[in-house]
């Protein structure tokens, strides 16, 4: 169970990495990270309609990160609740 949980947080992570990589090669008003990459605002791998792919793209990506978010501590709080402890032996004192 706690290897999936792990790959869970994995796939989380990975999620993360790409959807700020996304948001980070979209087109700005300054041209963004894109430019950066020595591109000309005119020319762009998708063709003319680059924008939309990433905007689409993004979209989808934020969706599956806010889903994976609520699935996951749901996940972590019933893994909190259904970890009990071992019983100890109490004592009992004699006065």
């Amino acid at each position: 169970m706690t290897v999936i949980f792990y790959l869970g947080i994995f796939i989380f992570i990975s999620i993360c990495i790409l959807l700020t990589l996304v948001i980070l090669v979209q087109e700005s008003k300054s041209m963004g990270l894109g430019a950066s990459f020595g591109g000309d605002p005119g020319e762009s791998l998708f063709g003319t309609s680059t924008a939309d792919v990433l905007k689409k793209f993004t979209a989808y990506l934020a969706i599956i990160f806010m889903v994976s978010c609520i699935l996951l501590s749901i996940w972590t709080g019933t893994i909190g609740k259904t970890t009990s402890r071992p019983a100890v032996p109490v004592e009992e004192i004699e006065q």
